[in-house]
């Protein structure tokens, strides 16, 4: 179970018609110089602070704090030629919106929310990291890029997945439309392994490159520096990476109050989370600091959203995500940039991860309707004075569960086919907790169905608008007639792609 958050930007800023000079990267002794590559502009990324529900590490603060001023003094040093808009993307993982999870986040809230527009309905289209951040980068539904879970069996950084997906992400279609592109931080969970290609690979369309191997971890952890190993320790100073159911039967397992051993492991977690969101939000504010002293502020976008959120105890479920409900699935997304009006709180539709890549690519000025996404632009959403758009009346949310073969010895009760099963040996997750849910969000309807893949055929629906919470399972309240227009809907958005993910009715 990942409970790390990370926070992974692009910065896209405008380069000069010569080559660079020597962009220094220090992570201790070591440096990496930038590509002499000639690009219109650049795209800079670096990872952020964790939450910590069990803490395990990634880079140090010092090391992002040298990371981003280097890398902003690449777009100091090239200010002097034509601008296009800059771009910064900070993923968070694991943060929730239901149980609190952006309240710690003050400045970020100040800098970027209040300085441009908070969407109330933003969701992830799968509630777990590696699926969900494939979506990020492609815009496809996990339908179509393929990947399932946190395993390479499930194809998380697979070859399968880096010989087809990856090779179609947003960073090279921005690489190839003269941007220099940056990353830094966690990928995906599998990257870096020896059957995914080891630390030298290096996705397609990045040209700098710092990449945590496997997943969230706070110390002890390895990168892949532009393909280069590169370890770090456990020093704080150099090595710290940020600064009544009715329903299926995984909810139907947990004991009902939940014991005292789980609600002592739960407090714990949850306030290392928001201690951890604390250095989140001073990397917002420093990012932002830097941007204004360089007189590249009002000439970038910067997005904040997660992963997935997450639940810490809900409906007896300790500590995890994968659920299909509100607490896992929404997630929060602020946008500030060019043409978006400060202090707009926004509701009018439902904004997807899917949403991320093609909203990227029309800023750079990329064609959206040329490159094959499931997701839409919603810079006319920020932004109508920039575009028309569209809102969107449907959407899908999926996920392949996730098992052990294998009993869990310290629950051998529960037999094979089940994970995450902690603690007091509650399982979050199975092989046939696998489901799609059609969402229907408009003015009139705030509806979810959903359906499972397994031996019960189970079925969940709710009406959010009376029911926020998704306490009361109303599948035999519905008028039949309703509950066939949703499979029918669920049934074309499992299988479309591109444009009919978009015109389903």
């Amino acid at each position: 179970m990942t409970t790390n958050s990370f926070l992974h930007f692009l910065k896209l800023c405008p380069a000069s018609s010569r080559t660079f000079p020597p962009l220094c990267l220090q992570q201790g002794t070591k440096r990496n110089r930038a590509s002499a590559q000639t690009r219109r502009s650049c795209v800079c990324g670096t990872p952020g602070p964790a939450m910590a529900g069990r803490l395990r590490g990634h880079l140090s603060a010092a090391t992002l704090l040298t990371l981003l001023s280097a890398l902003l003094t690449c777009c100091v040093r090239c200010a002097h030629c034509a601008k296009p808009s800059n771009i910064v993307l900070i993923v968070a993982d694991d943060q929730d919106v239901q149980l609190g999870g952006m309240t710690p986040m003050k400045k970020t809230k100040a800098l970027i929310g209040d300085a441009g527009a908070t969407f109330v309905n933003a969701f992830t289209v799968t509630p777990l990291c590696c699926p969900s951040r494939s979506s990020i980068l492609t815009g496809w539904y996990p339908h179509n890029h393929g990947v399932r879970n946190n395993s390479l069996p499930g194809n998380c950084s697979s070859p399968l997945w880096q010989k087809g997906p990856e090779a179609n992400a947003f960073p090279v279609y921005l690489n190839k439309h003269k941007y220099q592109t940056f990353f830094a931080g966690k990928y995906l969970n599998q990257y870096g392994k020896k059957e995914a290609g080891d630390v030298g690979h290096v996705p397609p369309g990045w040209d700098q490159w710092f990449a945590l191997v496997g997943n969230s971890q706070y110390y002890n952890y390895t990168l892949s520096a532009n393909g280069k190993e590169e370890k770090h320790g456990d020093s704080y100073e150099t090595d710290y990476l940020t600064d009544l159911i009715d329903k299926h039967w995984l909810l139907r397992q947990p004991v009902n109050p939940m014991p005292n051993s789980s609600i002592t492991y739960l407090d714990n977690a949850y306030r290392k989370r928001w201690q951890t969101l604390l250095s989140v939000d001073d990397m917002v504010e420093m990012l932002v600091k830097k941007l204004e002293s360089i007189k590249e502020l009002n000439n970038t976008y910067i997005f904040y959203t997660s992963d997935n959120g997450y639940h810490t105890g809900q409906f007896s479920l300790p500590i995890d995500k994968r659920q299909l409900y509100e607490f896992d699935i929404r997630i929060p997304l602020m946008v500030r940039g060019p043409g978006i009006k400060p202090n707009q709180t926004l509701q009018v539709t439902a904004m997807l991860h899917i949403d991320l890549a093609p909203t990227i690519l029309d800023i750079s000025g990329i064609n959206v309707s040329s490159v094959n996404v499931d997701g839409q632009s919603f810079l006319s959403q920020m932004a109508p004075s920039l575009r028309n758009g569209t809102t969107r009346p449907f959407f899908l949310v999926e996920y392949s569960g996730e098992g052990n073969p294998t009993t869990d010895p310290a629950c051998p009760r529960l037999g094979p086919g089940l994970s995450q099963c902690f603690p007091d040996c509650v399982c979050e997750d199975a092989y046939n907790n696998t489901y799609a849910c059609v969402r229907t969000l408009n003015s009139k309807h705030n509806l979810q169905y959903c359906e499972f893949a397994d031996t019960e055929s189970f079925v969940e629906v709710y009406n959010l608008t009376s029911d926020p919470h998704q306490l009361e399972n109303i599948l035999k309240k519905v008028d039949p007639s309703v509950l066939q227009v949703m499979n029918q809907r669920l049934i074309k958005l499992q299988s479309c792609v591109g444009d009919s993910c978009r015109d389903v009715k």
